[in-house]
This record gives C-alpha cells, structure tokens and sequence, in this order.
C-alpha cells in the first residue's frame, strides 16, 4: 500500500521530487534528443546536490538573469513593457547558448502593473531610473516603523493589509482606512463603510487592472518557459524565499532599522522572525508543489560578514534562517542558499545541515575553504566573479573556471557557476566557462 505524503521520510519525498523533476508531467519534448539530454542534465544536477560524482561538472551560466536583453540587442526598459521583445530576447540567449539549464524571463518585473499600483519598493529604467539602466534597484526605507512590531507580532496579514500595502503601494493608500477583516462578524454593516470610499474603490480598481497585466506577462514567461523545456533544458529553480531576517531587514525596517532594532528591541526582532518564518516557509513549498524543479532559491543579503558580527550571526541570523531551510529540507525540497557577498566568517557554522541536502551558492567566498570546511555535507556553487566575466577574456575565465573545478569539483558536490548574475559584457565568456565544464569538468 502506497504511503500518504505525511508519512514519507525527508529521503523519501525528496526521491519523489527528483523522480517528478527528471519525468515532468505534461512536457511534450521537441524530439527524443531534447528528451535524452533533458534528463541527463536533470542527473547531471541532482548528483551535484546529493554530493555524488555526474558525468561531468554541471555548469550555470551568469547570463541567467537580465543579460537577455542587452545581449539580443535591446534592455531592461523595453522588455519589462513589450513582453513580445521579452520573448524574442530570452529565446535568442536560449537557442544561442548551449547550457545545462535556462531560467525563463521570471527575473524580469512586468512594468505595467508596478506602475498602476505606484510600488515604492523599486526603482526600474524608466521610471526613478534612466532608461539605459541595466537593472532594477531596491529602495530602502523604514517600511515598517519601530513601535509596529507588535502588529506585526500578532497579526501580519492585518499588518501587511493595512498599514505596509498603502505605503509601498501608492494606489492603495486608502486601505489603512479599511477595519480589520477579523471585525467581520455578526452584523457586520457597519464594516462595508470603508468599501464606499473613493480610494478604497480605486485601490481595488487598480489591484484588478494590475492582476490582468500581470496574467499578461505570465502568459509571455510560460511560453519561453514551455519552449525551454521542450528543447532540453531543465529550470534549477522553483521558488524564492527569504531568511526571516532578511524580511525584517530588506522589506520592512531597512538596513539602518534592523542594525539598531538588534541592540534596541532584540526580543521584538526575534518574534517577528518567529512569525515570519512558518509564512516563508509555507510560501515556498506551495510554489514547489506546482512546479517540476524541487528547487528554492535563497538569496542571502544582511547575514554576510560585512553586515554583522558572527555573535550577531549566530543570534540573529541563522537560528530563523536555519529553521526555514530545514522545513525545506524535511519536504525533500533542495535548498540553494545563495551567500551574496562574502561568507568566509560563517564557515564553521553554516554546514550544520544533512549531508546532501542543501547547496551553498557562494559569490566572493573563499570557495576552496568552504570545500574543505563543509564540502563533505553540502553542495558548493559559485565564484565565478562578475567582474570576470565582464572584462575579462574568455582565455582568462576558462582558466578560472579549470582552477575552481579541479579544486572544488573533487568527489562531486560542485556546481560551476557566476558569483552572480551579468547585465552586460562578452558572450564569448559564457561560451568559455561552459568549454571548461566540458573539457576540465568530466568525471572519469
């Protein structure tokens, strides 16, 4: 008799996943080759995670970002408008590039709906930016004041709703006029009032315009997506989510905010990440769940060693962080934890993880300490560096490339790949990294 999901081992669900993740169901591919490399790339990269030896080093090229647009001649500016452009960009980068896995224009906001609701959050070329920006930039505010904490402590739905919606969306400004949806009860008329309000009203006006836009854009991502998939190409990527610390920080009380919450208010600071955890957490999985790859994507921003002190870290940082990868871990979800900036302090610490469970994702980490401190438990990704692979040339990135592999690529467990993503530069530098996971990076 077949076992129920809850009753499955984090081992069990996670060869479930991997199961769904190499035989997707309802992809149609283009031909038995693209199914064929398909699923030995799928293998490629699940052997990488699990810390055993592929047929060779799997590679994921820096261009998986934004780089489709300026490579195929246009930017960031028009293809978050003319998601028509957007489809002929991102299929020039896939059909151009031979890879191991290809991530669709999901990386690309949609420009309209930002726009209808008037989102604060971000500046994009074109609008607070020039239009010749390569990229889109985060605006750091206290998003969320001091004394609010415990709003959001005992209700971050209500909180969310009502007091940081109408401040980072200036269409729904009228929503902090709103009664909490919990006062609905009984003879509840008095509660419909702030529905006759005109800002109420457009404010929901505008939430619909931007839902028709948004599906617009969905449309556009899902056909490269599909085109992808068809051709061969594997996603490595699921889901996003965020350390609970990082929401604290990056979303809500901004940099200045949180650095002084931890010496003014850390017991508000650990609650909140106490609240905020089980939403990031439940988030992910449901965006896991109706997709092939068992992958989510954590990008790391305020635990990095120019942020705080490893005291700090290992108060503030990985005790919330940590919970939520292992939630991740115990649903046979495949974390890759991707350390933005340097992480060359935390080492001794952030390899308490079972073996083969989870992939750290380094940028400007010592990537040939982190093999020797926790390569024997996690998969190690990264160091390609960024700049690199914009000015250098493709002799000087191949033999970068060959040095990381033949340091990091010993008994498995390491994907070749940019410390980050490139908006611009030589496409002949992909080509090379990805020569080199050919030439240096086959297991005998």
């Amino acid at each position: 008799m077949e076992k129920a999901w809850a009753e499955l081992s984090p081992e069990e669900k996670r060869e479930e996943r991997f199961k769904k993740w190499l035989s997707p169901p309802g992809v149609t591919f283009a031909s038995p080759q693209a199914e064929k490399l398909y699923k030995e790339r799928v293998t490629r990269f699940i052997k990488a995670f699990t810390l055993k030896e592929p047929d060779r080093v799997p590679c994921i090229l820096p261009s998986m970002g934004l780089y489709a647009a300026t490579y195929a001649g246009t930017n960031l500016a028009t293809v978050m408008y003319d998601f028509d452009e957007m489809k002929r960009a991102w299929r020039k980068v896939l059909h151009d590039f031979d890879a191991d896995t290809y991530v669709p224009p999901v990386l690309v906001p949609p420009g309209p709906p930002l726009e209808l609701m008037d989102y604060k959050l971000y500046k994009w070329p074109g609008h607070g930016l020039g239009k010749n920006v390569l990229s889109y930039q985060a605006v750091e505010s206290e998003w969320m004041k001091p004394e609010e904490y415990d709003h959001l402590i005992r209700d971050p739905s209500d909180f969310w709703l009502r007091v940081y919606m109408p401040r980072v969306f200036g269409a729904l400004k009228g929503f902090n006029q709103l009664s909490p949806f919990t006062s609905f009860e009984e003879i509840v008329t008095g509660n419909f009032l702030p529905f006759a309000n005109p800002e109420v009203q457009a404010g929901l006006n505008s939430l619909m315009k931007a839902g028709m836009e948004t599906m617009k854009w969905m449309a556009a991502v899902g056909e490269v997506a599909v085109e992808a998939m068809a051709m061969g190409f594997p996603g490595v990527m699921s889901a996003l989510a965020k350390a609970p610390f990082d929401t604290l920080g990056d979303t809500l009380r901004g940099t200045q905010g949180i650095m002084m919450d931890m010496f003014q208010r850390p017991d508000k600071v650990h609650a909140a990440m106490e609240r905020i955890a089980p939403i990031a957490i439940a988030t992910a999985i449901n965006s896991v769940n109706t997709a092939a790859a068992p992958i989510v994507m954590m990008p790391l921003h305020k635990g990095a060693d120019t942020f705080m002190s490893v005291k700090q870290y290992e108060t503030f940082y990985w005790p919330s962080f940590r919970k939520v990868v292992m939630a991740f871990v115990n649903e046979g979800i495949t974390p890759v934890l991707f350390a933005e900036g340097s992480y060359n302090k935390r080492l001794d610490i952030i390899g308490d993880f079972p073996k083969g469970t989870v992939a750290w994702y380094f940028d400007q980490t010592d990537i040939f300490k982190a093999k020797e401190k926790i390569g024997d438990r996690c998969c190690i990704m990264g160091n390609v560096p960024t700049s690199l692979m914009m000015t250098g040339t493709p002799q000087q990135v191949k033999e970068h490339c060959r040095k990381l592999i033949e340091g990091c690529g010993k008994g498995g467990g390491y994907v070749l790949a940019g410390g980050a993503t490139v908006d611009e530069g030589n496409p002949e530098n992909m080509r090379a990294m990805m020569a080199a996971a050919k030439e240096y990076g086959v297991y005998k």
